[in-house]
């Protein structure tokens, strides 16, 4: 029998943060970044009550982890151990295809001042070095400049256009280096 990969970071740490799993009481600590309608401007939902999409997204994360589907890691920033939001390697299934995913959300108080960057080539390395998958993609909606350009920061570019869970979005991708891309891909 083969081990499934391990797509959390649980215990990596980079020059300003300290990855972890989310815990049950860290619900609190996460739910601010719901409450800012900035945070989810771009974000279509059927939910629109802020604290019922925290909590959708928190036992999502839960999920993700009993199913081995990957999930978010918690960001806490070295200094001031605060919660700086969190990042990670998710399964999805994108048009009928499974993906590997590095997606990112920092807190407001932590936004430009290159977190998520860091946040995100710290997942693209570990999913990479560890042979997780040939390539990486990002799911960024359209309008989503910030993200759009951490992507591009992190070396992912425009592979198509795209609806995803009723959202306009662009699929960025990388590819691991150390593999070479099939021809068509």
């Amino acid at each position: 029998m083969t081990s499934r990969p391990k797509y959390l970071l649980d215990g990596h740490t980079t020059d300003r943060l300290s990855f972890r799993k989310i815990e049950v009481t860290d619900f609190d600590a996460c739910r601010p970044f719901f409450l800012n309608p900035q945070s989810n401007r771009y974000w279509k939902s059927a939910i629109t009550d802020p604290n019922e999409l925290a909590r959708e997204w928190f036992n999502k994360q839960l999920w993700r982890y009993e199913h081995d589907r990957g999930g978010m890691n918690l960001l806490v920033h070295r200094e001031s151990k605060q919660v700086a939001g969190w990042c990670g390697l998710l399964l999805q299934e994108v048009d009928a295809q499974e993906e590997l995913e590095v997606a990112y959300s920092i807190m407001p108080e932590y936004w430009r001042q290159g977190f998520a960057t860091e946040a995100a080539r710290a997942c693209i390395d570990y999913a990479f070095t560890h042979r997780l998958r040939d390539s990486l993609i990002s799911i960024i909606h359209v309008e989503n400049v910030e993200s759009t350009r951490v992507a591009i920061k992190n070396g992912l570019t425009l592979s198509r256009t795209t609806t995803y869970r009723d959202n306009p979005v662009n699929i960025f991708r990388i590819w691991n280096p150390a593999i070479t891309p099939k021809a068509g891909s």
